[in-house]
């Protein structure tokens, strides 16, 4: 099997060519062009097998093989390694040589609850979301006709959520203000726009428009991936509040003057450890320990709690799905709220005392 680049006019076109021997020893050989380096992987795979004649009868090492090659043309260096990691680890050593499709439900249970036991429940959840998307896909191109990790289901708790209340986060910014400390500026402008910590690390100050008031949040930075789209690859819209606005100006003319970034680039945040040193602060100073990325849940559930609408929210933060910001509304609190004046439930109350007896008010 092989890909060639070619310049056909001027572009490139990627060739595919594949070569095999059939049953009766004879050689039988396809070849097909394609506009991209991503389609040829992805279809040189499909052409071996139907040459071979024996789409269903794939090993498992086969299988993955090609899709790992798949998940590293379209994937992010990070996810790709994400799931190499835990294919190989987990996965391939019991089932390398066996047939994709003779893959039954309990083979798949062992490995989640046996092999992985160890683990925890959500490490658990996540192999068996991976696996599945595996056995999907091999559906999708016609290898097996069902998913052997359907049904399959790893129950976990639900996950603390550390947020800081209202007056944690005066304390916060108060203290980290008053010691100068170097995230200062980092935490605020977290706190008052709820942008990730790959999107901070990504704002120009071109992304900025203070006429119109309005931050436009296009790009991400990962340790792994470096700079790209954010978590969701949707841009969206920030509305600076008056604020916002406030401490952007004092960014611009204290901290960043002379960058295109509106944030200084501190160490710690270049190597990801900007969790650890907010958890440590937290700690210092008396409040909830919580990582950076809860400065992020914190600015959710305080624009829930002063009544911002779930749409809009939603809309700010960047949330693909309505169900996680439904989420932090059960977080907040703020879906219940008032619901146990209902209850209609007094307590007595003292009306006065004489002497030894204490008279209670009745109703």
């Amino acid at each position: 099997m092989a890909i060639t680049r070619l310049m056909i006019d001027g572009k490139p076109i990627y060739e595919v060519f594949v070569k095999i021997r059939d049953k009766s020893g004879k050689q039988v050989a396809k070849r097909k062009r394609f506009q991209n380096e991503r389609e040829a992987k992805k279809a040189e795979f499909e052409i071996l097998m139907n040459l071979e004649g024996h789409k269903t009868k794939i090993t498992w090492k086969q299988w993955i093989e090609h899709m790992l090659e798949k998940y590293r043309v379209e994937y992010r260096t990070s996810t790709y390694f994400n799931y190499k990691h835990c294919l190989n680890k987990w996965f391939d050593p019991v089932w390398n040589e066996m047939f994709l499709d003779d893959i039954k439900p309990s083979d798949v249970h062992k490995v989640i609850f046996e092999n992985c036991k160890g683990t925890s429940s959500y490490t658990q959840r996540g192999l068996l979301k991976i696996v599945k998307r595996v056995f999907n896909v091999a559906i999708e191109e016609g290898i097996i006709v069902r998913n052997p990790a359907v049904g399959i289901r790893v129950r976990c708790a639900d996950a603390n959520q550390a947020v800081l209340n209202k007056s944690e986060i005066e304390v916060l910014l108060t203290e980290a203000r008053r010691t100068e400390h170097r995230f200062f500026p980092h935490w605020t402008l977290a706190l008052l726009t709820g942008m990730r910590s790959g999107e901070l690390y990504s704002l120009r100050w071109t992304d900025v428009d203070m006429v119109t008031g309005k931050i436009s949040i296009s790009k991400a930075w990962t340790r792994y991936n470096g700079e790209g789209p954010t978590k969701t690859a949707k841009n969206r819209i920030y509305p600076i509040s008056n604020e916002g606005r406030k401490f952007l100006e004092e960014l611009r003319a204290n901290y960043t003057k002379d960058s295109e970034f509106v944030l200084p680039r501190l160490w710690e945040w270049n190597q990801g450890d900007q969790a650890k040193v907010l958890k440590s602060f937290c700690q210092e100073i008396g409040i909830t320990p919580v990582k950076f990325h809860d400065l992020r849940a914190t600015f959710i559930t305080q624009m829930l709690n002063n009544g911002v609408p779930l749409s809009k929210v939603m809309a700010i933060v960047g949330h693909s799905s309505l169900k996680t910001t439904q989420g932090y509304l059960r977080l907040s609190g703020k879906d219940i709220e008032g619901a146990t004046e209902g209850l209609n439930i007094q307590v007595p109350q003292i009306e006065e005392n004489l002497g030894n007896v204490v008279q209670l008010k009745r109703k």
